[in-house]
Formats: structure tokens, sequence, C-alpha cells
């Protein structure tokens, strides 16, 4: 082992992501597999015990190989068991792929990810095993671009966008505003729809209701609705299922097979809010 792995050895024993200044979630580091600046966020993968391989960007966890089935399957499916012809499918964000294999698990045409840092897909690659078989999938197309601007110089229209984005920090601070949802509604198809990842409602709430209420404004169906996802803040999330057509209710599909954790039972419960967030929807 040279000198530099001992030191950063020494220095990842134990990584930390802090939701408020007195708490978080820590993982002891079984090994530092990666850690590099990008030209846009800094990268790392640790490897925990428990929960295998750990993605974080800046600091914040993304997914780990033990739990991002939680994640990935609410924000997917939901979307595809109402839409009567998904077909054309757009991803925004989401280079660690997770998002891209749910949505193959379906007969589309084809799905687009954008993801504006060449070098996640480079990591996600190496260290998660299910990217490079999605993106040899004849239906994936990989697209290297800020997901904004793919949106806005693009003629392609898609029947479902899922907005896989991060923080609203970086580069995925434009993904997260008024002006970007508009130029996504122009993208859609007829009963097309968007689900977007909208934050922890414990943390985050006063954003989640501020974004609720532009939402509102653009797209005529705005449904919130909640997930677990065991290592994201508060052990819970939130996510926006918008449309000017479809309500997330009418099932239309079977659910494929090979799922951990969503079914349909768990998607209908999912959209019965909390009081605590339905009565600030409201």
């Amino acid at each position: 082992m040279s000198r530099k792995e001992r030191e950063l050895r020494r220095e990842f024993l134990e990584s930390r992501e802090y939701h408020t200044p007195s708490s978080g979630i820590f993982f002891k580091v079984k090994r530092l597999l990666y850690r590099q600046k990008s030209a846009y966020q800094e990268i790392e993968v640790i490897e925990n015990e428990y929960f295998g391989k750990v993605l974080l960007l800046d600091g914040l966890v993304q997914t780990t190989e033990r739990d991002e089935f939680f994640y990935h399957e609410i924000l997917v499916h939901p979307g595809f068991m109402v839409h009567p012809n998904p077909q054309r499918i757009l991803i925004i964000g989401g280079g660690d792929g997770g998002v891209l294999r749910e949505a193959l698990r379906y007969p589309v045409e084809g799905v687009v990810l954008v993801e504006i840092d060449p070098q996640m897909i480079e990591v996600s690659k190496r260290y998660f095993p299910w990217l490079s078989p999605a993106l040899e999938d004849g239906r994936a197309e990989l697209v290297i671009a800020d997901g904004k601007n793919f949106i806005k110089g693009t003629d392609k229209t898609f029947d479902i966008v899922f907005i896989d984005s991060s923080d609203p920090v970086g580069p995925s601070a434009v993904l997260h505003d008024k002006d970007f949802y508009e130029i996504v509604k122009k993208r859609l198809n007829f009963e097309g729809i968007v689900v977007a990842q909208v934050g922890s409602p414990f943390f985050n709430l006063d954003s989640i209701v501020e974004r609720g209420g532009f939402l509102k404004e653009i797209f005529r169906i705005v449904r919130f609705y909640v997930g677990t996802v065991p290592t994201y803040p508060g052990g819970s999330w939130c996510y926006v299922f918008l449309s000017n057509e479809i309500e997330p209710f009418s099932v239309r599909r079977r659910v494929p097979e090979g799922l951990k954790y969503f079914n349909l039972d768990v998607c209908e419960a999912a959209f019965a809010l909390p009081n605590f967030i339905k009565t600030r929807l409201e």
C-alpha cells in the first residue's frame, strides 16, 4: 500500500453526511474505492460492510448497493403503470443507471439518458454492475449534456420523463426551477407524464410546498407521493407525478417480475400522504 493510499485509508475510516448541524448518517469505510473531483462535483465510492458500495456526490449519499432499489423502483414504476403506451422515455440525471435499468424492464422503443458528468458514467460503470448492461441495450441512448440545455434544444417528444436529479445545488440546481418544468412540458406527447424526486418530506418540506405551488401553474395533475429510502435523510423520500391527462391511480398494466420494493399495494399507499405533508400541500 502506497503512502497516499495509507493516508486516504486513515482519512476515510468513517464517511459522514450531515442532515442538520448535529445529526446525519455515517458509514464505516471498509475500503475507499474512488475519490476524485470531476468538472462538476466530487465523486466518491466507498465500501461498507452492510451497504456494500456507496456512491456519494459532494459528500451526499446518492445510492448504495443494498438499498438502491427502494428509490429507483418507486420513482419509475408508478408512471409506467398508468401510461397507455410508453414508448419514448427520457431520463434527466441518473448517471448511476438505476432508473435506466428499471425503465428497460418494459417493451419501450427507446430510452434517452441525459447525464451532465461523463466521469459519473465511467465511475458507475466500474463500481455498479447494473449500468453497463443497461447502456449496452440497443434501446438505450446516452447523451452527455446539461439536462436543461438538452430539453431546450431537442425536437424529440417523450411519453414519460424522469427527473433523477441530485440536490438543488451545483449542476443540478437548474433542474429544480419553474422554467425547467415549463420546458419539459413542451416536450411531452399527449398523455405524457413527468416524475421527479423532490427531496426529504421531513427536512425539505418548505421547498416541496414551494415547488408544488409553481407546478400547479404548469400541470393540471400534480400528485405528490412518498417512499422509503433507508440511507436518505429522514429515511423517506418525496416524489411528484405530473400530467395533464393521466391520474396516477388508474392502473393499466402488470407489475414486472423481479422487483424488490414496488407492487400495486405499495403504489397505492405511496400516494396516501401523512397529515404533516398533506395539510401543507392543500
